[in-house]
Order: structure tokens, then C-alpha cells, then sequence
């Protein structure tokens, strides 16, 4: 076969790099349209703790309705989508060995938790029209779970002085005692300051583990 059977011919080759690097000016436009969208959304969560409605974003983001849309099919999916990158923008921090003395351990547990949960208190305050929407409870039991694996990893010299019955009742306290919709109580509703609720999460921890303890022993 010749050369001039498998070449395009005329400007046919042009007009594919061209098309490409339209295809590729349209992707970055689309990509960046999204981050701004996101951004937008993020900022208005935290500024006011309620879930943002599209044209709100879309004045925030600078960006038309219809381009929200062609982004996301609906308000739950953009809001789905900011949490996951809320999420995404938070480090969980190690806690350390669990050889560490037990009151060390407990700082660090309460002051890493309340660090986080203060960043997404306004998300989570915001999501409460979407309660029921299957993504968000995902999200929210895949959280529990991982706080519920960070509390046996922490407190593991303690939980293996107990049976199988005792530590999953002590996980179970400590997971609701230390859960993100008890910071919230603390935070909005009684309105303690960061240290003060900090505090307060430390005795409970404290109690918790001290008062299981106890009974284990006896």
C-alpha cells in the first residue's frame, strides 16, 4: 500500500490538531467552571451553615445557572459532591502508639476530634434537608465506623482488659458520647467556647474509659 493511501489528504491533519486542542480548550473551561462551582458552594456553607441554592452558586461562582446544571443534575448532587470535597480537604491526624500514658492519649483524641469537627459543623448543619439522602448517610456511617476503628486503635491497652460484650458497649458510648452531632450541642446549642466543649469531652472520655474499667476489674 502507498503512502498516499493511508496519509489524510488535503488539510485533513490541521484540522485534527485542531479539533484536539479545541476538544482541550473546552475540557480545562469545564474543569475550572466545576472548581469554581465547588468553591463557591464550599464558601457559602461555611459562611452561613445552609445548604446553598443553585443560583445562589451560580452568582457566587460567577457562572450561569444552566453551567450548574450541566455540572450537576440537582442541588443534592452538588452538595453530595462539596462534602466529599470537605472531606477530602481534611487531614486525619494519627493519634500516636497507644503505649503513650492513658491522659496523653485522651488529649489527643478530644483536641485532633474537636479540630475537625468544627471545620464541618457548618456542613453538617447545612445537610439536614438532605437527612435522608442515601450518599450523605453513607458518608455519615462510613464516618462513624472509621471513628469507631480510630477509638480501638487509640485505646487499645484499655480495650483488651475487656470482654467482647464490654468493648463494643464502651465503643458504642464513646462513639455517641464523641459523635459530630454531640460537638454540635455543645457548639450551637449550649454555645461553649472551643476549650470549654473541649473540656467537657475530656471528663466524658475520661468517665467512660475509668467506669469501665472499673466494673471490668471487679
Amino acid at each position: 500500500m502507498s503512502d498516499v493511501a493511508v496519509l489524510p489528504r488535503g488539510n485533513a491533519v490541521p484540522q485534527m490538531a485542531d479539533e484536539m486542542v479545541r476538544s482541550d480548550g473546552r475540557n480545562r473551561r469545564a474543569a475550572e467552571t466545576r472548581r469554581k462551582i465547588i468553591e463557591a458552594a464550599k464558601m457559602m456553607i461555611s459562611e452561613t451553615s445552609e445548604a446553598p441554592t443553585v443560583v445562589g452558586v451560580a452568582r457566587r461562582a460567577d457562572v450561569s445557572v444552566r453551567s450548574v446544571f450541566q455540572h450537576f443534575r440537582d442541588v443534592q448532587s452538588l452538595f453530595v459532591t462539596v462534602m466529599d470535597a470537605i472531606r477530602a480537604d481534611l487531614v486525619i491526624p494519627e493519634v500516636g502508639p497507644s503505649s503513650r500514658p492513658l491522659e496523653t492519649r485522651i488529649e489527643v483524641v478530644v483536641r485532633e476530634l474537636a479540630a475537625i469537627y468544627d471545620k464541618v459543623v457548618p456542613l453538617k448543619v447545612a445537610s439536614g434537608q438532605f437527612a435522608t439522602h442515601p450518599a450523605l448517610i453513607e458518608r455519615s456511617q462510613e464516618s462513624s465506623r472509621q471513628l469507631r476503628q480510630a477509638t480501638f486503635e487509640a485505646f487499645a491497652p484499655e480495650f483488651a482488659a475487656l470482654g467482647e460484650a464490654a468493648r463494643d458497649e464502651l465503643a458504642d458510648a464513646i462513639g455517641g458520647a464523641l459523635s459530630l452531632d454531640a460537638w454540635i450541642v455543645l457548639r450551637r446549642r449550649d454555645g461553649l467556647t472551643l476549650d470549654r466543649a473541649v473540656a467537657v469531652w475530656r471528663l466524658t472520655l475520661r468517665a467512660l474509659l475509668a467506669q469501665t474499667l472499673t466494673v471490668a476489674k471487679g
